[in-house]
């Protein structure tokens, strides 16, 4: 037997009979680093951290609130929608594009050598995902109640904070299949192409024509705001369009929930089996 062979052994015997106490100080280890990376990173956390309140306070309050008056299912609209513009990227863009790069420089291949449990890099990035999506919605949140006044109740912040980040899943499954497939060079751009699309899709900022309307099933960020909206007792864009001033009512809370798990089992059972044939 090898040197070699016996310290792969080593390590792997050392990972199964490792205790629940060392267990959890690796999956927390492992999160702390990534979400200082991200954090650390500029290129990556200055955007999808500063830019929906940005947007949010230009168009979603200012803009919005002037052209209707101050109304208040406008501001709800309003507040509902740009948090789900904002959950949405570091989810896709953070696995997409740290994913492909990873994978490229080889360094899926070294954490598979080493004591560690496998689960710990898949999960420490999810969790970062949704520590950005917690920073955004705390922002937006914060904009909303001085700037916006939707008039929801801390109930409600809370309900779609909390739903908001949990429904960055979908996203972050969608980008982990993007970036264990695409390259580190053209993981950004496959991203876009299904970033983009959900975005619009998703009706989140202009009631879409009834051509396009039939299309807006196929983008996760449709079910999520809807749910959002359904919280907060606002229609859709679409609805507002047509003169409904109730609730969302497209589908069903179930379906919706149902769409996103799926959204997010099924892009994630791919991603496990491509890391686990190819790498």
């Amino acid at each position: 037997m090898s040197a070699a062979t016996f310290a792969v052994e080593n390590n792997l015997s050392r990972s199964t009979t490792m205790s629940s106490g060392k267990l959890r100080h690796a999956y927390l280890t492992e999160t702390k680093f990534e979400c200082l990376r991200a954090l650390r990173a500029p290129a990556f956390a200055i955007p999808f951290l500063l830019l929906p309140i940005v947007l949010y306070v230009l168009f979603g309050v200012f803009l919005a609130g002037s052209m209707s008056h101050g109304d208040a299912t406008i501001a709800k609209i309003m507040f509902v929608n740009w948090s789900v513009f904002g959950i949405m990227g570091p989810g896709m863009f953070g696995f997409g594009m740290f994913v492909a790069m990873e994978r490229e420089q080889g360094l899926l291949t070294l954490k598979r050598a080493l004591p560690a449990p496998p689960a710990a890099y898949l999960l420490s990035k999810m969790i970062m995902a949704m520590l950005f999506a917690a920073i955004v919605m705390a922002t937006l949140v914060g904009a909303a109640a001085v700037l916006g006044h939707p008039g929801l109740t801390v109930g409600q912040y809370l309900g779609v904070a909390v739903l908001d980040m949990l429904g960055s899943l979908p996203f972050c499954a969608v980008g982990l299949f993007i970036g264990t497939r695409a390259s580190a060079k053209s993981a950004p751009a496959f991203a876009n192409l299904a970033y983009l699309p959900f975005m619009h899709l998703g009706g989140l900022f202009y009631p879409l024509p009834r051509s396009v309307q039939p299309l807006e099933f196929i983008s996760p960020a449709f079910y999520l705001d809807k749910l959002a909206l359904r919280l907060v007792g606002a229609p859709s864009l679409d609805q507002l369009a047509i003169g409904a001033t109730g609730p969302s009512s497209h589908g069903t809370v179930i379906l919706s929930v149902i769409v996103l798990a799926v959204v997010t089992l099924l892009f994630t059972g791919l991603s496990i089996r491509r890391l686990a044939r190819v790498g």
